[in-house]
């Protein structure tokens, strides 16, 4: 008798699709829409804070769930476990950020979010190195947002301000990027759907 070629019990991965870079730039939009709220929002209030932050660790992880399926992977295989588990992460901390307001509430649920998330990706990133177009992005923007949770804590004193310039910060970093990983998707696109 042949074995299978997918053992049972194990996902099937697909490989990326050629639409994958939609969800990479709609991650960096996100990103960078939040990023230049901060830049420009001279004296913002805890309550801007709680809706503006909030909003972009949503967005970013609903937009992170929902671009799952464009990278391939099933979600019941290890690396759409993380990513899900990431998304999931961002999205009620997100969520936690919008509903309840204060400095050390922000700091708190922001750095947990921003470090749970960016673990997960990061994990995820070398476990697919060589195996996955944008296994050195989620290396990249994981270190990122364990970079910005780290720091995080020690704003939570400075106020409002100080709190999006630190996430706001890690957020145009990681909007740069996905913005070039998303361009040069969309570029490589066209070859890749014409190869048999």
């Amino acid at each position: 008798m042949t074995q299978p070629r997918t053992p049972a019990g194990t996902a099937f991965d697909s490989g990326p699709r050629p639409d994958l870079w939609k969800p990479v730039l709609l991650r960096a939009v996100a990103a960078l829409l939040f990023g230049a709220v901060t830049i420009f929002w001279a004296a913002p209030s805890v309550e801007v804070m709680g809706w503006a932050g909030g909003l972009y660790l949503l967005a970013t992880g609903v937009l992170l769930l929902r671009g799952i399926p464009a990278t391939g992977f099933q979600r019941d295989a290890a690396p759409g476990k993380m990513l899900s588990a990431a998304g999931a992460v961002l999205a009620g901390a997100g969520l936690s950020a919008v509903l309840l307001h204060g400095d050390l509430l922000f700091g708190v649920v922001a750095a947990v979010g921003l470090g749970v998330a960016g673990a997960l990706e990061l994990f995820c990133g070398l476990t697919q190195r060589g195996r996955h177009v944008l296994a050195r992005d989620w290396i990249t923007s994981g270190a990122i947002g364990l970079g910005t949770a780290a720091i995080l804590p020690f704003f939570i004193h400075l106020g409002a301000h100080a709190l999006l310039g630190v996430v706001g910060g890690g957020a145009i970093i990681t909007g740069v990027l996905w913005v070039l990983s998303g361009l040069t998707l969309r570029h490589d696109a066209p070859r890749t759907a014409q190869k048999p």
